[in-house]
This record gives C-alpha cells, structure tokens and sequence, in this order.
C-alpha cells in the first residue's frame, strides 16, 4: 500500500481491500463529531444570531457565558471533525475512485452529523421576545419569518443532503466494487505479455505527483496481434514514450480488457520529460 502512495498508481487489485470495513469505523467517529459540531454551533452561534435579527441586539451581553462555552466546543468538534473527515478522503483508498468513494462517504458523514446534531437542538433555541414584528412595532419580512424558522430549516436541509448523499454514495460503492471486481479478475486469469508504444498523449491530469497518459499499445494474443488505447499512471521516470515497451495484461475471452503497467526493464521510458512535466516557475 505504501508504494502505492508513494507512486500514485492504481491499488493492486491482488491486494485492495473494499473500503467498506474502514469508512465504517472512520465514519461513525466523524459523523458523532459532527453532531456535537451542529448541536453547539446551532446553540453557540446561530441561536444568537438569529435573535439579534428577529429583535433583540443584546444576546452576547453580561449573561454570554454559556453561548462562548459553546462556541469553543463548536471550535473543538469541527476541528476534530474535520480531521477524521480528510482521514475518511483517504478510506476507500490511494486511487481515483477510492478517493471519491472517500469524499463521498465524508460528505455524508458530515451532512448526517449536522442533521442529527441541529435536530437535537430544536427544543433548546431560544425564543424570540415577539413573533411576527420587530421591537417595538416593525412587522417582519419574509425574511425574518425565514429566519425564524431557521431551527427546523437546517436540520431538514441536512437530512436532505445526507439522504442524497446516501444513494449517491451506495452507486459509487456499487460501482466501485464492479471495478474492483474486474481488476481481480483480470490479474487472477488474465495473461501477461509484452506490448509496444505506438503512441502516447498527455492527458494533463496528475494523481498524487504523478502524470496520467492515454498510450496506444500493440501486443500479441493467442489470436494475433491487437492494439488497444488505454490509460496508465506512472512515475515520470517511467512515462512512457513511442518505441518504449509496457506490460500488458489482458482477458483472453476479451482481449480489449487490458491492464497497461510500466515495464521495470524497458530502457526507453522516461525519455520524453520535457511534453509533460510541469513549470517551475
């Protein structure tokens, strides 16, 4: 995993593991953070604010105390929170679509957590001193009946978000453990050979550090030669080049399944820096 990290290449699918397990045992902790960062924020901020826009001007007077006790805990939990967040980026795995995965599910956590947390606050925000009009007469805009609403509003604006985020997030599981499935499958029964660059393209896409190519690739199968265009991640030492040769993998039953990896003994990549190496300056 760690030469993963380092090269910013795929997962090997021989020793990926679903990211189920660990954004479970990552997400629960975030989602807890981020219910006691909604419920202090809401009490702790929101509840002041949405009384010196109602009608009142003096809710951070001598009795504060309280409101500044939760805005440090707000501070505490959305920083502790967001950690475990960018910790969950990194859960479903090194790759591309670990990382979205990732996102995905930190998303949620976050959307669920401040749902569950504001909705946990509802009973204790503090009335207004008058509904519908401003101290001493003004009557309220649609605005301020906005506002007023504000403590049921949010909780069902994050549940919203969070049930999205759900069947969003369950597609991109969905999908991703197709792939994974695919690409074991392809390093379990598939064949490996050697192929030969015919042509390659910057796709001006980096991950990790590390450049992302569409090469076109002839190797020989059972059946004949074939050629495929397919992408592949490398270190820039080892970026492929017309001429250079990679390693192929490939489904005999679908020769057009392909896996390109660089070839360790091939002496003519890296050849061509210059085309796709960022400036310095």
């Amino acid at each position: 995993m760690f030469g993963t990290f380092e090269f910013g290449l795929p997962e090997d699918p021989r020793r990926a593991r679903r990211p189920g397990l660990r954004l479970w045992l990552l997400g629960v902790p975030t989602t807890l953070a981020w219910a006691a960062a909604g419920w202090s924020g809401a009490l702790g901020l929101l509840d002041g604010f949405r009384l010196m826009s109602l009608n009142r001007v003096d809710t951070w007077g001598a009795d504060a105390g309280p409101a500044v006790s939760l805005v440090l805990l707000f501070s505490i939990s959305i920083t502790v929170a967001s950690s475990l967040g960018f910790a969950m980026l990194w859960g479903g795995g090194m790759s591309l679509p670990g990382m979205g995965v990732g996102f995905r599910a930190s998303s949620l956590a976050a959307s669920l957590g401040i749902a569950l947390g504001t909705g946990a606050a509802i009973p204790s925000w503090t009335p207004p001193e008058s509904v519908g009009k401003r101290l001493p007469s003004e009557p309220w805009t649609d605005v301020d009946w906005i506002v007023y609403y504000e403590p049921y509003l949010v909780p069902a604006v994050a549940g919203l978000t969070a049930l999205v985020m759900i069947m969003v997030l369950g597609r991109a599981f969905v999908t991703k453990a197709e792939a994974d499935d695919r690409a074991q499958a392809l390093a379990q029964t598939g064949r490996q050979v050697i192929g030969h660059v015919l042509g390659v393209e910057f796709t001006n896409v980096w991950v990790m550090g590390n450049p992302r190519f569409t090469v076109q690739v002839r190797f020989t199968t059972d059946a004949g030669e074939r050629t495929v265009i397919a992408t592949m991640i490398t270190p820039p030492l080892q970026a492929p080049a017309r001429g250079s040769t990679v390693k192929v993998t490939y489904d005999p039953r679908d020769p057009d399944s392909v896996q390109i990896d660089p070839d360790p003994a091939d002496r003519a990549a890296g050849g061509n820096l210059g085309a796709f190496l960022p400036p310095l300056f």
